[in-house]
């Protein structure tokens, strides 16, 4: 997987830096970065305060986690459903 470039951290502080600058192509130049990045960052992160982007980052691998769980769970199940319905 590609590794970021820019830390959450980082990045709330680029969102802010725009948002008291105004000009958001001047800021996104600054920072050698698109527009369109800006924009995805915005709508993920706006109105974030560092410790709410490490309790999302917490939450998205807690839930990637319990996302794992439940397909092994269900591989589980289907394979013991296969094994009792065969008959001996």
């Amino acid at each position: 997987m590609k590794r970021a470039r820019f830390t959450e951290e980082q990045i709330i502080g680029i969102l802010k830096a725009a948002e008291a600058a105004g000009n958001i192509r001047a800021v996104c130049q600054e920072h050698n970065l698109s527009e369109q990045t800006f924009y995805r960052w915005r709508r993920k992160y706006g109105g974030m305060d560092v410790s709410e982007a490490r309790k999302l980052r917490e939450l998205e691998r807690e839930n990637s986690e319990l996302k794992k769980m439940v397909a092994e769970l269900s591989l589980d199940n289907r394979m013991l459903k296969e094994v009792n319905s065969k008959k001996w």
